[in-house]
């Protein structure tokens, strides 16, 4: 009777150990394919910059389309939590992420594509992981641990390598200050969605964060505050002459909602620590587009550098423990009425 009964839950559990595994090669290949689309936003905005493109416009035309993209999904996903979006805390938190996370760490992103190659842009942005360590440290008295002391010193020592700072290679102050607020960005991108206080579903957060996005960078345009400059002229993508449109769609399409869906997934099937190591290749895959696209590659020094900053980011991320969160914004809370669900 043992003997049966062992076979049995042997039998049982034999199939569900092939569907995890099944599930964990799917989740892999899908969190690297997200990263190969994020990594060409770059590369196929810079196509835009050099044909009389601003950044702001590229950016806007991007995230709108990202917006639409998700807006079917998002409306599917928000099914009876629509009275979520009556709390504080949602609007605080689409606001920040809207406003800094997506439109601000993008249009910040895409000036510093204007000014350096697309490859030491990507990586200084890439030290937003390192800042939120910081925020961590100054805002919830999280010290760091001596593993995230040593990532952080790789970071900063790849930081060097990528300015170059004692050679010959000469950068624009203005591309570096512009890699470093997008790193500002992609801090708050961590921050704010590490902080499911508001309830929204992540698809749906997402596309109401782009939408956001979106408005904030025309209502900036309209104003003046961010020159809004478009061409409908061919532009040049892998030595071959294209229409405008070509790269407008892939921005919207693939390296936004594409991206961010895949992304998504990804981290649901692997959980938000695998993930984010995997989405660190989106560096390497810059830098692989900007050189197949753009025949940019950054030097020597700097790829060696930007390999630091990539280990730096690792090591604190293996340094994360369960109790490691970004904490909560406080928002004072507003009672609600119970949902009408007839």
């Amino acid at each position: 009777m043992t003997s049966t009964s062992t076979r049995h839950v042997r039998d049982t559990a034999r199939p569900a150990r092939v569907s995890a595994r099944r599930g964990l090669l799917v989740g892999l290949l899908v969190a690297v394919a997200s990263a190969m689309m994020f990594g060409t936003s770059g590369a196929v905005a810079k196509s835009l910059l050099v044909a009389d493109w601003s950044a702001g416009a590229a950016v806007t035309f991007r995230i709108s389309l990202g917006a639409l993209l998700l807006a079917p999904f998002a409306v599917l996903a928000m099914r009876g939590r629509w009275h979520l979006l009556r709390r504080p805390v949602a609007w605080v938190h689409l606001g920040l992420f809207g406003a800094v996370a997506v439109a601000g760490c993008q249009l910040f992103y895409f000036l510093a594509v204007e000014r350096l190659s697309v490859g030491v842009a990507l990586m200084l942005e890439y030290l937003g992981p390192i800042l939120v360590v910081g925020w961590l440290w100054a805002a919830r008295g999280q010290r760091p641990r001596p593993l995230t002391v040593l990532g952080i010193g790789l970071a900063l020592l790849g930081l060097l390598l990528v300015l170059d700072v004692l050679g010959d290679v000469q950068l624009s102050t203005a591309g570096v200050l512009w890699g470093l607020a997008a790193a500002v960005g992609l801090a708050v991108f961590f921050v704010v969605g590490a902080d499911d206080a508001s309830g929204i579903p992540s698809i749906a957060f997402a596309a109401f964060g782009m939408a956001i996005g979106a408005a904030a960078l025309a209502l900036a345009g309209m104003v003046g505050l961010v020159p809004m400059s478009w061409s409908v002229d061919p532009v040049t993508m892998a030595g071959t002459t294209v229409p405008w449109w070509v790269p407008v769609v892939w921005l919207g399409v693939v390296a936004a909602g594409l991206a961010y869906v895949t992304g998504i997934f990804a981290a649901r099937a692997l959980g938000a620590k695998v993930s984010s190591f995997i989405g660190l290749t989106e560096v390497m895959f810059a830098v692989l587009w900007a050189w197949v696209l753009l025949g940019e590659l950054p030097a020597p020094v700097q790829l060696l550098g930007g390999l630091l900053i990539v280990a730096g980011v690792a090591v604190v991320k293996a340094d994360e423990r369960p109790g490691d969160d970004v904490g909560t914004l406080e928002v004072e809370p507003v009672p609600l009425p119970a949902p009408d669900r007839t």
